[in-house]
């Protein structure tokens, strides 16, 4: 079965959504319900199919009623970041031409939130008293519609990802969700643990993929790692998918704290989003066993790869080979690079996405030589047998004197220190070389930000790096502003060390 409706009627009481917090979940019977009331609504303020509807929520049910609604009026939905401002929010529901945007209180940015004509904002409380004013049942102009997410916005103002909207019947099975039942043979004996943002593609794409596959979908309202441990035992977790950063969070408890729970019901630890250090996932796999899965891939949906913890330990560091659409490695101009080069990361064969109102970059992200190949800035290069590398983004390369050095290999280092918790690293001004490297470092004691502890880190460097890559400097944070979905803020880091344009 493909579709929560045909789960509804299979299996009215299984839990849909359960919330780690103790709040109310959700039954498919009641997410079904909830999600045609909500349609209704949609269509009684005059939302037509192709239209675009938003969230600014917590991960809360209510976020499921909203999409399940949308998808079901052939509308698309466009999740909203709850750390964004006012003014950002603003942005994201004028560029996406949101005519509903369903917000909650608890959102910080919400009283700077303009009311634009046309556009219904609606609070959580007036979502669920609406919603149960509605007459039940499906309406009769159904169509399929899928989400709209913006970009986290690490290198400018985010981008809105717009992809075709789905053809044929509301309950058909959607490609995303058979990849996922493909890969990982996800169903109705499954529970899907999301420790992460719902905001987030990855988190929203497969937890409404486990929906359209019938599995008890788990949603934890922040990650904590002891917590984390906690559901995976009590709600007997088969399936989770996770970031770096919470692999990390996870390894530095205590021994005793990760072995006093019990994660044997775990079959599946699927990570992407951000690149994991070697050691990291080495010690995640001794610990857990081959259950890991890495996927690369963005929300433009144009092309991924994939590879299991056997292929990884055969080939530590790779994100593996391509399983939806044509992998290929190029230089600037376009030309597709031998195994082993670096290079510009494109997939061909992936679906055809475009940056909404924005032409350019829709046209900086197609190679020049083959229109039909897709990047995301990304760099790396592929090995004899097909397994790619990646080194790191274009947009984080460091030019210092002439050589190009790619910051990504520095910080899975630096998270390796005992006493490092997290690490960013930047190019920042010099008036010989135009640039060198500096290490912004997140200490797991702040009482560790000391010039020792600097001087301790650029040693550490120089033990296992080559002299130009490693940090001249070191700055330290008491809080990287690293997005939840693993992703490193340094556009916020640099801003400190560049002057403004």
């Amino acid at each position: 079965m493909t579709h929560p409706r045909l789960h509804a009627l299979a299996a009215p009481d299984r839990p849909a959504v359960i919330m780690t917090d103790g709040s109310p979940g959700l039954s498919y019977a009641q997410l079904e319900d909830r999600a045609n009331r909500g349609v209704r609504l949609i269509r009684s303020l005059g939302i037509a199919t192709g239209q675009t509807i938003a969230y600014w929520l917590p991960n809360c049910p209510e976020v499921f009623e909203v999409y399940w609604a949308g998808q079901r009026a052939g509308l698309y939905v466009t999740p909203i970041a709850t750390a964004l401002t006012g003014a950002e929010a603003d942005y994201i529901v004028e560029n996406s031409g949101a005519r509903l945007v369903v917000v909650s209180p608890e959102i910080a940015g919400l009283a700077a939130l303009s009311r634009p004509a046309g556009v219904t904002i609606m609070t959580l409380e007036e979502w669920r008293a609406t919603l149960d004013a509605q007459p039940p049942g499906p309406i009769a102009d159904e169509a399929p519609g899928f989400h709209m997410v913006y970009s986290s916005g690490t290198t400018g103002r985010p981008k809105g990802i717009r992809l075709p909207l789905p053809q044929g019947a509301v309950t058909d099975l959607h490609q995303l969700a058979a990849q996922i039942e493909g890969r990982y043979g996800l169903g109705p004996q499954d529970t899907y643990l999301s420790p992460a943002p719902l905001y987030h593609t990855a988190p929203l794409a497969y937890t409404t993929a486990a929906h359209r596959l019938g599995a008890t979908v788990v949603v934890m309202p922040k990650f904590d790692p002891e917590e984390w441990l906690a559901a995976v035992e009590r709600y007997r977790v088969t399936m989770t998918q996770m970031v770096p950063t919470m692999f990390v969070r996870l390894l530095k408890l205590p021994e005793e704290v990760r072995k006093a729970r019990d994660l044997s019901s775990l079959r599946h630890v699927i990570h992407a989003a951000a690149p994991c250090p070697v050691p990291v996932k080495h010690a995640m796999i001794e610990w857990l066993g081959p259950i890991l899965y890495e996927y690369y891939g963005g929300s433009e949906g144009n092309g991924s790869t994939g590879i299991t913890s056997e292929e990884w330990l055969r080939k530590p560091g790779s994100v593996g080979k391509a399983t939806w659409g044509t992998l290929h490695i190029c230089d600037d101009a376009g030309n597709e690079l031998p195994a082993g080069e670096q290079g510009i990361v494109y997939f061909e064969g992936g679906w055809d996405f475009q940056y909404l109102g924005d032409p350019d970059k829709t046209r900086d992200s197609r190679n020049p030589l083959h229109p039909t190949w897709s990047a995301l800035g990304d760099i790396g290069y592929v090995d004899q047998d097909g397994y790619l590398f990646l080194t790191d983004r274009k947009s984080h390369m460091i030019i210092s004197g002439g050589v190009n050095i790619y910051p990504q290999e520095v910080e899975n280092l630096l998270i390796t220190h005992p006493r490092v918790a997290d690490a960013a690293v930047i190019g920042v001004p010099n008036p010989d070389f135009g640039e060198e490297v500096k290490a912004v470092v997140q200490p797991l004691d702040p009482a560790d930000a000391t010039a020792d502890f600097a001087a301790e880190l650029m040693a550490f460097c120089r033990e296992h790096l080559s002299p130009v890559k490693c940090p001249r400097s070191v700055d330290f944070d008491p809080a990287l502003p690293r997005l939840d979905n693993g992703k490193l803020y340094k556009r916020l880091i640099k801003d400190r060390y560049w002057p403004a344009k």
